[in-house]
């Protein structure tokens, strides 16, 4: 049996934790700026159709009593930390997926736990005694069920899909709740006739694979039962990357590099803490008309070092022709080296980029940082910014 635990509203949920006056009140995480985006909003902003990803003037447009507030990524991280470590109290082989989901394989956890039904009830308790907030949990044998399963009864929900009811829930699931069918695809499946995953049993799997490619063969094999995807206990991390909805567009270059050096010194420190390095660094842009570029280049070698991830985001921004001013940007890394290698030395004195003598300042800054807060140490660059 798999568990999917997803947090309900979790940015804004975190916000009213921490500040009571905020409960019962619409509150939408994305910043005071109407350049933004909606990160999260509160089950009581919903209520007036604001929703994530919504741009913030849309939301204000929606909801103009609602209480809007930035973003903190770090008391996010730290409550999500709180309620992982819940979870993976509840077994081994545990997934986290995002900041606020993860999925849990509890076979052969009843003698422990009790039943599957009351394994997530003790989750939902748990975390709600421990980190005082509320959860939506899904139960089922297979994993795209318990995804879907999380998500019927929110928010503080918890739905059960047992053995013998799977295949009846199956028949009547329709195709669109499925991850990877979007409006273009669920289009098509209705011109086939696909409404639910039990009308795919209409077809053979070989016409299913003329017809859809790779993911009629899926479809066929959710709908027959069999869901091949497993609870991972290791995902490890692809790439880190950081941006910015900037105040205003802007096009001057040597303004928008002061942006770089930022992001850069953020995914700089977030590559130390996760004891890995990069090669690989990337640009992204969204201009003023929202079309969003980006560029990349390998480094010389792999390297946390922020300023060595700053000087090639650095020329990558000065080969970019700016057509039109700059409304978000951001700073990306990629290609792992998580070995902990340790940066083979120059032979000859003087023949070295600097690699070592950064990642050594950069350690040294991260250091004074953990004991006096990130703030008391700042690059001149950054000043006034």
């Amino acid at each position: 049996m798999i568990i999917h635990v997803d947090m309900d509203a979790f940015f804004a949920s975190v916000e009213q934790l921490d500040n009571p006056e905020l409960i019962g009140k619409p509150v939408i995480v994305g910043g005071t700026s109407n350049r933004g985006v909606v990160a999260a909003s509160s089950y009581e902003a919903r209520k007036f159709g604001v929703y994530s990803a919504m741009p913030i003037f849309q939301a204000r447009q929606k909801c103009p009593q609602g209480i809007y507030v930035r973003p903190r990524g770090y008391r996010y991280k730290e409550i999500s930390i709180q309620v992982m470590s819940i979870l993976s109290s509840f077994t081994p082989v545990f997934q986290q997926v995002s900041i606020d989901e993860a999925f849990l394989d509890i076979t052969g956890c009843e003698s422990i736990f009790g039943t599957p039904y009351e394994i997530g009830m003790k989750i939902k308790q748990k975390i709600k005694s421990e980190a005082h907030l509320i959860c939506s949990v899904g139960i089922a044998p297979l994993k795209f069920l318990a995804k879907i399963a999380s998500d019927m009864d929110k928010p503080d929900g918890l739905t059960y899909i047992s053995p013998e009811d799977m295949h009846l829930f199956i028949e009547a699931l329709p195709v669109r709740k499925i991850s990877g069918v979007g409006k273009q695809t669920a289009g098509h499946l209705g011109k086939m006739g696909i409404v639910t995953l039990g009308d795919v049993k209409k077809y053979t799997r070989e016409t299913l694979l003329t017809r859809l490619g790779k993911y009629g063969n899926r479809l066929y094999e959710l709908a027959n039962g069999i869901d091949r995807s497993t609870v991972d206990v290791y995902r490890p991390v692809k790439s880190i990357s950081t941006e910015e909805t900037l105040a205003a567009d802007m096009a001057d270059k040597d303004r928008l590099k002061k942006y770089l050096l930022k992001h850069s010194e953020d995914v700089g420190r977030q590559l130390r803490k996760k004891g890995c390095k990069a090669r690989t660094v990337t640009l992204k842009v969204k201009h003023s008309d929202f079309k969003q570029v980006t560029r990349q280049t390998k480094m010389p070698c792999y390297t946390f070092s922020s300023e060595k991830i700053y000087q090639a985001a650095v020329i990558l921004l000065d080969e970019y022709f700016l057509r039109k001013p700059v409304r978000l940007i951001g700073v990306g890394v990629s290609d792992f080296d998580d070995k902990k290698q340790a940066v083979q030395m120059e032979l000859f004195a003087g023949s070295d980029d600097g690699v070592e003598k950064w990642e050594k300042v950069d350690s040294a800054v991260d250091a004074i940082a953990e004991k006096f807060g990130k703030d008391v140490i700042t690059k001149a660059g950054l000043k006034g910014n």
